[in-house]
């Protein structure tokens, strides 16, 4: 959600946070357009980050919800620039989106951030996302970061609009969130 974090994955960068640069986009332009949105779903953390060191983020569409997200108006080669550089890939290979379209879900690989997801359509555009193979009670939950924590609450803030307590609320309500409390997201 948090813009500064995505302009690092289109031109290349090193997010705020982390020591990983990313490459880049072959399309290092800013997204047409943003915009806060609610998905079905919900999102819970897992696994370790080596970017972050923490739980990562990963949305599961069967979750109690809504999902807090940003929807960004981005090309399709960008899109699979974008999941490329999440699953650790160089950029530089199409996706066919033809079956993610067709299902609602693709699968690329085993791994985290390897499913892809049709989550609905918005001014007549699909709306798609990565996320896990698993269900969150799949896996063992692993608390985040601060860090972490502190870009996610950040992009709430920008997508939605929500100040530091509704965002630290929001994330202290997340499956495998651990020690962090609401209180203490907020003061971060």
């Amino acid at each position: 959600m948090c813009a500064d974090r995505l302009r690092c994955y289109l031109a290349g960068g090193i997010p705020p946070g982390t020591t990983h640069r990313y490459p880049g986009c072959r399309d290092p332009r800013p997204p047409r357009a943003g915009v806060g949105c609610l998905l079905p779903g919900g999102v819970y953390f897992a696994t370790e980050s080596p970017v972050w060191g923490g739980g990562r983020a990963f949305y599961d569409p069967e979750l109690p919800g809504p999902a807090a997200a940003r929807a960004y108006l981005v090309t399709a080669e960008q899109f699979a620039d974008l999941t490329a550089q999440e699953m650790y890939r160089e950029p530089g290979a199409d996706l066919d989106l033809r079956p993610v379209l067709s299902s609602g879900r693709q699968h690329l690989g085993p791994g985290r951030y390897e499913t892809l997801l049709h989550v609905g359509e918005r001014d007549g555009l699909p709306m798609l996302t990565f996320t896990a193979p698993w269900r969150a009670a799949e896996v063992d939950g692993v608390a985040p970061s601060a860090g972490y924590l502190r870009m996610l609450r950040s992009g709430l803030g920008e997508a939605h609009g929500w100040d530091v307590d509704r965002s630290g609320r929001h994330l202290a309500t997340l499956p495998g969130v651990g020690r962090w409390t609401a209180r203490s997201i907020a003061e971060l």
